[in-house]
């Protein structure tokens, strides 16, 4: 097929900008250079007309590209080699027209045209000197003595690249990165104080894309320099990033929940109604969830990978301006000197923040609704990030610590059946955790039970006791409400199990719950903060006794099924013994207390000292293994979760890359400050 004809215009002809001129002439074939050799030279001298060039391209199909492949080739070529020249403006204008020419590339490729997009741009032969020569020049202006407008623009391009396939395992252009890294380059942006605040979304959207890029299937090396960094710098400036990006969030839902709710009444009615409509609010919040999905996982791989990166959870953080008014820093005791707490670079009016309290916060809100795909996987990737924290010695050890207090506002669900709690005092961030997590256990028991979150949620839990138990650290914390909150699951899970056990394993979450009831029976000693705890747990295991009898007998009617959950209940009836055995020894003494008295009900000081005179004859059996737990791994188990996480990610970043509106008088300004 010819290459693409001149349109005839007709005897009137519509006056264009020469720079559109050139571009309709350079894709129609025409060769530029015939009558001008300082073409090239003149072309950067001009603004780049960026919508009509990706126009231009968008015209051709798949035969018309590969026959205008040497000018595009040449066309590339030109463009790097505007990048050494001394006029800024024209290297300004060469890094605007690469980015628009690789992203309409990369558009053009996704239909059936057929093309590799290394061979178009630059040529098989020649494509890693060109590559190279391209990194080089972005190392150069992200880390030199140039105009910030001139590293927001390199930064785009980077991101261009990046987000070119929606598979960025798939995407061929990527190879020239893994050989020519800059991971470097990033971490000195995120070292500096200036660039970080303009620049650092972008570069941790950027480096959390090209940790992903086949990390199954070969050594990544910003896999590999990013599990080993240990700059104090670029990893508290990763942090605070971050923490800012989802404070943010914060903020903006705590404002909305301050607001009159004059519409309350409107909002009852479209419950009664059945959520005919859908709430505007929610579509909005919905997309606001989604955009955090890629800080989520930029603090995933960091978390997971580096454990250096462990001592900037706990940091305080106030080098970026962030209101903080959802921690009351008054009521923070001062650091233990043996707290890794890093100075801040810049003084700030708005009180500090700290990252773990901020994903803390975060969590609080998204796990209010999980009933959108969205939201969903943005829980399962908090549960995630709290899995691997939880795993880690140094972070159980600051979350753990009893000097550094903290009074922190979990936002809670709105339910009818319950008041509202009174304020908690300041507390130890285990301690706040478990709030959070005995939270999302109260409020989702409905029939779409969101299993696989309820595992992650009461394994997260299980990790914590595990740490008190091995290290006898002793919180002040009112276990009672986790004992009542893993009980409620339980009766759900009964109470709904010819609905729950067609479609789901209820008898491996219930093994779950009572692991955590045995590691409290045979090690509570260990941890509890008083004897009177421990007797505290007896007593609510003998007041909701027919939760765990239920539970025995439902799992022992479904013993003698074959199949896959055999193996869960058969373990499930083992795991009971020591629970039924305290309610077996102990009712006979109540009851005969009872018998022995003239009124009928004890009270619960009562039944408590029944308990402390009878531990002596009771007989429990050493459960093993309590204190174990499969660590966390991401592959093999949650390869497919990532891989479509970041394919969402990749598709929302490209979409929101924005190279196109620079404010020239700007850019001279910068210009000109710098020379």
């Amino acid at each position: 097929m010819a290459l693409r004809k001149k349109s005839d215009s007709g005897s009137k002809r519509i006056l264009k900008e020469k720079v559109v001129q050139i571009y309709e002439r350079f894709f129609q074939g025409e060769d530029v250079l015939q009558d001008n050799p300082n073409f090239w030279d003149e072309l950067f001298l001009l603004k780049p007309n960026i919508a009509h060039l990706e126009a231009e391209v968008q015209k051709l199909n798949g035969e018309q590209i590969l026959q205008l492949k040497p000018h595009i080739n040449r066309f590339f070529a030109e463009c790097i080699k505007t990048l050494s020249h001394e006029h800024h403006i024209r290297i300004l204008y060469a890094l605007q027209t690469l980015s628009a020419l690789t992203s309409s590339m990369y558009k053009k490729s996704y239909g059936d045209c057929g093309f590799d997009i290394i061979n178009i741009l630059m040529g098989f032969d020649i494509a890693e000197k060109r590559m190279h020569q391209l990194l080089n020049h972005c190392n150069d202006f992200l880390v030199g003595d140039w105009p910030n407008s001139l590293k927001s623009i390199c930064l785009k391009l980077l991101l261009i690249i990046v987000t070119g396939t929606d598979n960025v395992s798939q995407n061929t252009l990527l190879e020239y990165l893994m050989m020519d890294s800059i991971l470097d380059t990033l971490m000195k942006l995120l070292c500096n104080s200036n660039t970080r605040l303009k620049f650092g979304y972008d570069v941790i959207m950027l480096l959390t894309l090209l940790v992903n890029y086949r990390k199954y299937e070969s050594a990544n090396p910003y896999v590999v320099k990013l599990s080993i960094l240990d700059n104090e710098l670029a990893l508290n400036g990763y942090g605070l990033v971050i923490t800012h990006s989802l404070a943010k969030f914060c903020q903006q839902f705590a404002l909305h929940q301050q607001e009159p709710q004059s519409v309350k009444w409107f909002t009852s009615l479209t419950s009664i109604v059945g959520n005919i409509f859908v709430s505007e609010d929610d579509n909005t919040r919905s997309q606001q969830i989604r955009a955090n999905t890629g800080i989520l996982l930029a603090l995933y791989e960091i978390v997971h990978l580096n454990r250096n990166f462990v001592t900037v959870l706990a940091h305080t953080q106030n080098d970026i301006g962030v209101e903080s008014a959802l921690i009351d820093k008054s009521e923070t005791n001062p650091p233990s000197t043996d707290a890794a707490v890093v100075p801040t670079e810049a003084s700030s009016s708005s009180e500090p923040l700290n990252l773990l309290i901020t994903v803390f916060q975060y969590c609080s809100i998204v796990m209010q609704d999980t009933k959108s795909e969205e939201s969903n996987n943005n829980v399962k990737l908090c549960f995630i990030i709290l899995t691997c924290i939880t795993e880690d010695q140094y972070a159980n050890s600051l979350m753990h610590d009893l000097h550094l207090l903290y009074k922190v506002q979990l936002f809670r669900m709105p339910m009818r059946h319950r008041q509202v709690t009174q304020e908690k005092s300041s507390q130890p961030l285990a301690a706040t955790l478990l709030d959070l997590l005995t939270e999302f256990m109260m409020s989702h028991m409905m029939k779409r039970l969101p299993l696989e979150l309820y595992l992650q949620c009461v394994g997260i839990v299980h990790r914590l006791i595990c740490y008190q138990k091995k290290c006898t650290i002793r919180i002040n914390y009112n276990w009672k409400e986790l004992w009542e909150a893993l009980i409620m699951l339980l009766k759900f899970l009964l109470t709904n199990e010819n609905h729950l056990s067609k479609k789901i394993n209820i008898f491996n979450l219930a093994l779950q719950v009572i692991n955590i009831f045995n590691l409290f029976i045979t090690y509570g000693d260990t941890f509890l903060a008083s004897p009177r705890s421990y007797d505290l747990l007896y007593y609510e295991i003998i007041r909701m006794h027919m939760v765990f009898e239920n539970l025995y007998t439902l799992a022992f009617k479904y013993s003698s099924i074959d199949g896959d959950l055999k193996d869960s209940i058969s373990k499930l009836i083992s795991s009971l013994i020591n629970v039924r055995a305290i309610i077996n020894h102990f009712s006979p003494k109540i009851e005969k207390w009872m018998g022995e008295h003239s009124y009928s009900t004890p009270t619960e000081d009562e039944i408590l000292e029944i308990l402390r005179k009878n531990y002596d004859s009771l007989t429990l059996k050493l459960l093993d293994s309590l204190d174990q737990y499969e660590r966390y791994s991401e592959k093999p188990y949650h390869t497919s979760f990532f891989t479509s996480l970041v394919r969402n990610v990749v598709i929302d970043t490209k979409q929101n890359i924005d190279y196109i509106n620079l404010d020239l008088q700007t850019v001279l300004k910068e210009f000109s400050s710098i020379s």
